[in-house]
């Protein structure tokens, strides 16, 4: 008896282990088999919990972050039991591998390669989490003997969703409009999402376009785990237009030309393994095509310029749901698309695997020649501290969120280019100046992120075309042929101490920061008010625009408002001078007319149907997430029942508005902007109220009446269809540098110098306002500065207005041409916009 009860006791114990180390299927986990079903985020979390539960000698799951929406953001590490237990040991040797890590142990390149699998970074491209879960399940299923081979010498990272804010708004959606059968018909409503769609993040933004500027909270998380390991392999999964076949690497030209003949020739071995297996299937795909490799922040191009092999793999999918009937009349189902995705991710492991002794010593020779011999023609970049540091503060943000390395310079002599005016000059490095040395682990990302002018060699690109951090940010850049010594401590600064008993109290606006201390002490109900001319008091000089917190307007926080001023300049990181009397040494005193107080704007932005969604979604994160100030956000089509009285700010971002041919709103407007009201237009939005007459000009009108009085019966519409593509990009402007002439009289241009530099999206130029308008920013001719724009395009931008400011009654319409938020990143069109909200009109 006690023998059977020992035997019984050994096979319920053997039982109960092999029941909780066995590794679920997907189908067998989630209850449906994959592609028959989206699945929601959360069980794609759970799936992969499961997954590591029932492997942990083979997995690792770790959470690096949480969306806006509060969804956990997780990596799964898989790797062998030998490999898993040193996973540490791993990843700080990979960094040394990549120079990195600067202790006395030597790089080992006798190491595993590290292969970073990323998927749905695009919500509505859902295929892919889909085939993430297959992935995982494959590479720790103990029957899969062919993936454990790979991994001897690989560690895979997968990041099963980069967006759940996206998928699931996506998902959700489909779920509660398909049918008990999916209908394959392309004009089902299944196939067709409403505004905003699923493709961005909370805020609709792109993350795809986000990776090294890490703008988005997602992006900054991810990057921060992905900057601690640096893989040698990432792929970035998507999904295109549901007729089209599959893509992966090569990639089309342009390649940017600081990468390696290797990287070059590792996206042709991968290329050659992925279609070796597609060939095999009768599955077709391109290569070679549409996805260049050129603009720094993509899920390819930044871990290239951080030395791995980075690829975007395409599936066909958008608006296919599970089942779509394609133009060549297939059916398109999710599980073709998932499964597709399944064999590249398989295949770039197995490649990887059978290289990765290469791919090690490679990436190890990236790195040395990285620091020893940086690419380009500059050593060093120097930036000039500014006024108050606000610009330069935010140069040093995106440099530490990369994990570039900068110093304070030490005070010298040096010659260099002036990244103003392309020309070498002398300069000095004063106190507060940074230097950017190049002999680092990122001087590839640094070139990339610095250069002046891109070289470019083939123009047909699927991006912007020129982002130089210089101008994007608005500081001034030397770039130097030697590098200069600089120290890692901090200049000190006076102390700013705010004395109770003063008059009041000045703030220089000269940066966004400014900008966000004025939405602070708004938020607080302090009056602001500011100087329309320069002024001096108590022997110090202050620019046009500064800021006046005075004691006879705040009666009510007078006993506190020394504290009040103090900790809102303390958060925004901005100086404070003390105002000692209302009567200035020179200028106008705080009386005069000349000393404007803000009225606290009442914000509104339009949404919905017809806006675009990522424009929209910039000015909405802008609000909450950077300036902290409160915005309402009303769909267009219901602008009609919109109550003007509680509002006296209306922003327009890009986008195609319905209600300008409703005359009874046009009115309503109208009357609303003579009574006080401002009306912000933004690119698109600028397009539409000049072809409505509201008082702007689109200068196209005049050129085609010239055109078509000078066109002759010649032979100029004649065309070759193969070069269809080549002709469209003469008239191209995908994403250049202009240098705009601003009046910085005006409040709209406060705080600049008399020039900002634009980025140009497209190739509609205003003519000059007339008497009732204000021409603040205008192109004038030869200010191109960087990146590609067709010839025809460069003839026809310029003597144009980009900026203007219409007066109409009591109100204003601001009519920005160009969108001075770009993602989020461009960094010196946030003071711009600021001075649109909160001075214009004052």
């Amino acid at each position: 008896m006690k023998n059977y009860c020992i035997s019984l006791c050994l096979c319920l114990l053997t039982f109960f282990s092999n029941a909780q180390t066995s590794v679920p299927s997907p189908e067998k986990f989630l209850g449906y088999p994959l592609g028959s079903h989206f699945t929601p985020h959360f069980k794609i979390v759970n799936y992969f919990k499961q997954v590591a539960q029932s492997a942990p000698e083979m997995v690792k799951l770790e959470q690096y972050g949480e969306t806006y929406e509060g969804r956990p953001l997780l990596l799964a590490f898989i790797a062998l039991p030998e490999n898993l237990q040193k996973l540490e040991s791993i990843r700080l040797n990979n960094l040394r591998l990549a120079g990195m890590l600067n202790d006395k142990t030597p790089a080992d390149e006798n190491a595993p390669a590290i292969i970073w699998l990323s998927y749905n970074v695009h919500g509505n491209e859902a295929a892919s989490s889909e085939a993430s879960m297959k992935e995982i399940y494959e590479l720790v299923n103990p029957d899969n003997k062919q993936t454990k081979e790979w991994l001897k010498n690989t560690v895979v990272v997968i990041d099963p969703c980069i967006n759940p804010d996206g998928r699931d708004r996506y998902i959700n959606w489909y779920n509660s409009v398909v049918g008990k059968t999916p209908n394959a018909d392309p004009s089902a409503r299944e196939h067709n999402e409403p505004w905003p769609g699923g493709r961005s993040n909370h805020y609709n933004f792109d993350l795809n376009r986000d990776w090294a500027w890490q703008t988005q909270i997602e992006t900054q998380q991810r990057l921060k785990k992905y900057n601690e390991w640096f893989p040698q392999v990432h792929v970035d999964y998507h999904e295109q237009g549901y007729n089209a076949p599959y893509y992966f690497a090569p990639a089309a030209e342009p390649y940017h030309e600081v990468i390696t003949p290797w990287q070059r020739e590792f996206q042709q071995t991968i290329g050659r393994n992925n279609a070796k297996y597609f060939d095999q299937n009768g599955w077709l795909y391109f290569t070679k095509e549409r996805f260049d490799l050129f603009y720094p922040s993509y899920g390819d191009t930044y871990p290239i310029y951080d030395g791995a092999i980075g690829m975007t793999f395409e599936q066909g999918g958008i608006r296919a749901g599970l089942a779509i009937l394609t133009s060549s009349g297939d059916t398109l189902t999710l599980y073709d698309r998932l499964l597709h995705h399944f064999t590249t991710g398989m295949s770039t492991i197995e490649i990887s695997s059978q290289y990765s002794a290469r791919l090690i010593k490679e990436f190890h020779k990236y790195f040395i020649n990285a620091k020893s011999t940086p690419y380009g023609e500059f050593k060093s970049y120097i930036v000039k501290n500014d006024n108050d540091g606000g610009r330069l503060d935010a140069v040093k943000t995106l440099l530490n969120r990369n994990v570039i390395t900068w110093q304070y310079a030490a005070n010298g002599a040096y010659t260099g280019m002036n990244y103003e005016t392309g020309k070498q000059e002398a300069f000095k490095t004063e106190t507060g100046d940074i230097v950017i040395n190049c002999n680092q682990s990122k001087s590839n990302l640094i070139k990339v992120l610095f250069e002046r002018n891109s070289r470019i060699s083939d123009s047909a690109t699927y991006d912007i075309t020129a982002w130089s951090v210089p101008f994007v940010y608005g500081v001034k850049v030397y770039g130097a042929p030697n590098y200069i010594n600089g120290s890692n401590e901090k200049p000190q600064l006076k102390p700013n101490d705010i004395p109770d008993n003063a008059y009041g109290y000045a703030i220089n606006w000269t940066s966004f920061n400014s900008a966000k201390c004025l939405a602070v002490l708004l938020k607080k109900k302090i009056k602001v008010r500011y100087a329309d001319q320069p002024f001096e008091s108590g022997g110090r000089k202050f620019e046009k625009g500064t800021m006046l917190i005075l004691k006879t307007s705040n009666k009510e926080k007078e006993n506190n408002l020394a504290q009040i001023v103090s900790e809102a300049a303390k958060s925004t990181n901005v100086s404070v001078s003390t105002i000692t009397s209302g009567f200035v040494d020179k200028g106008y005193d705080f009386g005069s007319e000349d000393v404007h107080l803000i009225h606290k704007p009442e914000v509104a932005l339009l949404t919905g149907t017809g806006v675009s969604s990522s424009d929209a979604g910039e000015v909405w994160h802008f609000f909450e997430q950077q300036l902290d100030y409160p915005l309402t956000l009303i769909n267009a089509d219901d602008i009609g029942r919109m109550n003007w009285k509680n509002f006296n700010v209306l922003i327009m971002p890009d986008g195609n508005y319905k209600f300008l041919a409703d005359k009874n709103v046009v009115a309503s407007l109208k009357e609303w902007i003579r009574q006080g009201g401002k009306l912000i237009a933004v690119q698109n939005a600028v397009q539409q109220l000049a072809a409505g007459g509201w008082g702007i000009k689109s200068k196209d009108d005049d050129n085609d009446k010239k055109d078509n009085e000078d066109k002759k019966d010649d032979y100029s519409d004649l065309h070759k269809y193969e070069t269809r593509e080549r002709e469209q990009l003469a008239s191209s402007t995908p994403g250049s540098i202009y240098k705009v002439e601003l009046d910085n009289t005006h409040p709209l241009a406060f705080g600049f110098p008399n020039y900002y530099y634009t980025l140009k999206q497209d190739d509609n130029i205003y003519s000059f306002l007339k008497q009732g308008g204000w021409n603040v920013g205008v192109i004038k001719k030869d200010n191109y500065v960087s990146g590609f724009t067709g010839s025809k395009a460069k003839e026809k931008l310029k003597d144009a207005l980009v900026f203007g400011v219409q007066d109409m009654g009591r109100g204003q319409i601001i009519y920005l041409a160009d969108n001075p938020l770009f993602r989020s990143f461009w960094e010196n069109g946030k003071l711009l916009f600021c001075n649109a909200v909160f001075l214009v009109g004052e």
